[in-house]
């Protein structure tokens, strides 16, 4: 009787492991949503996809509180400072999500004043494709995000000694 007690009450796991299911399943996204493609992203939040069955319905617009810069739309050249100082300003770790034609490629908007995809400013780890991308793309990547949030190291974010 107490054996069978135990065995369905202890579970063995490793910090590593613990703290990266707490982050996959907690995320909170930062929007920088421009044009159309943020309007698609409010879809995301309603009911039909409903984002908070996967812990990332805590939507910040505060670089300091967030883990998950979402680029949504096309993005200019003077805008482009304003995002790289808002990636700068977010804690590590930190994922970025490319959302759209225009904010991976530039869409259409082949010109001088048109960013020609955020990766080549700020480090981009899933892309969302189309023009605009629908909702159930924006899950996908998510989960995309969590996959990658699951195989984290501490190494990874560890302090250097050498100066």
């Amino acid at each position: 009787m107490i054996k069978d007690d135990i065995k369905s009450n202890i579970l063995t796991t490793t910090i590593e492991s613990a703290v990266n299911w707490g982050r996959k399943n907690s995320l909170w996204p930062m929007p920088f949503g421009t044009a159309c493609c943020g309007i698609e992203f409010m879809a995301v939040l309603a009911a039909r996809t409903d984002i908070s069955r996967f812990g990332a319905e805590a939507i910040r617009f505060s670089p300091r509180q967030s883990d998950l810069l979402i680029v949504a739309g096309r993005i200019s050249i003077k805008m482009m400072p304003v995002l790289i100082r808002i990636y700068e300003q977010m804690p590590e770790p930190k994922w970025v999500v490319s959302m759209g034609a225009c904010a991976s490629t530039g869409g259409v908007f082949d010109t001088y004043s048109v960013i020609q995809g955020v990766d080549q400013f700020i480090p981009v780890d899933v892309y969302v494709p189309g023009c605009p991308p629908r909702p159930e793309g924006v899950v996908e990547s998510l989960l995309k995000i969590q996959e990658l949030v699951e195989k984290e190291k501490f190494s990874d974010y560890a302090v250097s000694d050498s100066k």
